[in-house]
Order: structure tokens, then sequence, then C-alpha cells
């Protein structure tokens, strides 16, 4: 079993930035190598959604259009951790933001993805 914990979020001024952490675990020899990883969000009375992704092996990543340019999404394999760095954050940013594991291959579609954190909460005031 895979468990995932995020950590970073906060109360940020509208232009600031933040940087989100997701540092999983696992079963002995268990590495996020294996899984692509991603962040997803959902605002107060929104659907979950995809914000980023990045595929293991490759590192190939991907961007829902509303955060691209602004979000950074990258992953430390050794240290079993993934990162979201955000940028010229808005209001609109506000949400609970969630880290989620998977393999084969994780898609902006929440249901292929496997494993979910908590979630960690970013306020972004105007």
């Amino acid at each position: 079993q895979v468990q995932l914990v995020e950590s970073g979020g906060g109360l940020v001024s509208t232009g600031g930035s933040l940087r989100l952490s997701c540092a999983a675990s696992g079963p002995t020899s268990f590495g996020i190598y294996e899984y692509d990883m991603g962040w997803f969000r959902r605002a107060p009375g929104k659907e979950r959604e995809f914000v980023a992704s990045i595929r293991r092996g490759s590192g190939i990543t991907h961007y829902a259009d509303s955060v691209k340019g602004r979000f950074t999404i990258s992953r430390d394999n050794a240290k079993k951790t993934v990162y979201l760095e955000m940028n010229s954050l808005k209001p609109d940013d506000t949400a609970i933001y969630y880290c989620a594991a998977t393999a084969p291959w994780g898609t902006p579609d929440r249901s292929s993805w496997t494993y979910w954190g908590q979630g960690t909460q970013v306020t972004v005031s105007s």
C-alpha cells in the first residue's frame, strides 16, 4: 500500500508563491520511480480537477491549461517526494490540493489514479 502525505499549503496573497510537497511511503523496496505522480485540486463547490502530472521514467510533465506557465511539477525519486511549485497565484487557485500516484499511466481523469493523499489547503487572498 502506498501512502501519500502533502504539506506546504497555506495562506498567500495574489501574485505570491507556494511550494507543495508530497512525501510517499510504502512497502520495503517501494519507490516512486514505479509510478506516475500527479496533483489535483478541489475548489469549494467544485469537482476535483487535474492540475499536473509527471511520468515515471521519462519525467514528461503535463499541466492543466489553467496553471500552465505558472505551476511546475517535479519529482525526487531518491527522496520519494513530488513537488508542485506554484507561482503567480490567483484567488481561483484556492482549493484543497491532493497528491496522487498510479501505475502504469495517469491521465487527467481522476479515476485513473489509484492512491491519494489527504490534501493540503491553499488559500489565495485578493
